[in-house]
């Protein structure tokens, strides 16, 4: 079955541009050219994946990653003229799951949105048994085969990166992992030195599973080394 992507994009010459690649690679893409219209959009139909402007009008697509965000964990990708470490941890920190700065090239949108989709679908293979498995840690239970994290019976909200974040860590308890480590094994690319990019996701995914995020009590930060889930 052809996925489903929601494009979110208030220029039509690049909305155009965006749909007509991506459909001949087997996508099927709902346009949208405004914040509003996007989410009308998307509670309208499911979608596997967002593809989202920033500066758009009515509602611009960090109100609308917000909105987004308190229903669904869905993969959402920015693509946005605003390429400034700021604005990355900004759109990062409030749950995107990835970055590109226009100008872009379609084969590296393309190439982003199927490791999305893979990363937030492949925990749904019942036929992957190492993924089959219910693992407890303290308060939490993450439900590997369901993509399902748990804290204290109330369900956490984590996005496709964040899930497999802590999954790194709780396949491999006690081993400290530097952030050269951690970007290449959760992004499969070459670490370039982003050190904000690892920071913003260590932060948002210790606000939703630890109870005093800056005292953690699962993932511990050994300082100029990396981190640890410590058990």
């Amino acid at each position: 079955m052809n996925n489903k992507i929601l494009l979110i994009e208030d220029d039509i010459s690049i909305s155009e541009m965006v749909k007509n690649y991506l459909t001949k690679e087997g996508f099927m893409v709902t346009t949208a050219f405004d914040g509003e219209e996007g989410l009308l959009k998307f509670v309208s139909k499911d979608f596997d994946l967002i593809l989202l402007d920033l500066m758009m009008p009515k509602l611009d697509g960090i109100e609308t990653m917000k909105i987004i965000r308190e229903k669904s964990s869905i993969p959402i990708l920015i693509v946005s003229a605003k390429d400034s470490e700021v604005d990355k941890a900004i759109g990062l920190g409030l749950g995107a799951d990835d970055y590109i700065a226009k100008p872009f090239s379609m084969i590296e949108i393309s190439a982003r949105i199927k490791a999305s989709i893979r990363r937030a679908t492949k925990y749904s293979n019942s036929d992957k048994r190492e993924e089959t498995q219910i693992i407890r840690v303290g308060k939490l239970v993450i439900d590997l085969s369901n993509f399902l994290v748990s804290k204290n019976g109330e369900a956490l909200q984590l996005t496709s990166k964040e899930f497999d974040i802590l999954k790194l860590f709780v396949h491999n308890p006690n081993r400290v992992f530097t952030k050269a480590q951690i970007y290449s094994s959760i992004w499969n690319e070459e670490y370039y030195g982003d050190e904000n990019v690892i920071n913003v996701h260590m932060r948002r995914l210790r606000e939703k599973i630890e109870d005093n995020p800056s005292t953690p009590q699962y993932i511990k930060t050994l300082w100029g080394i990396g981190y640890k889930l410590e058990v």
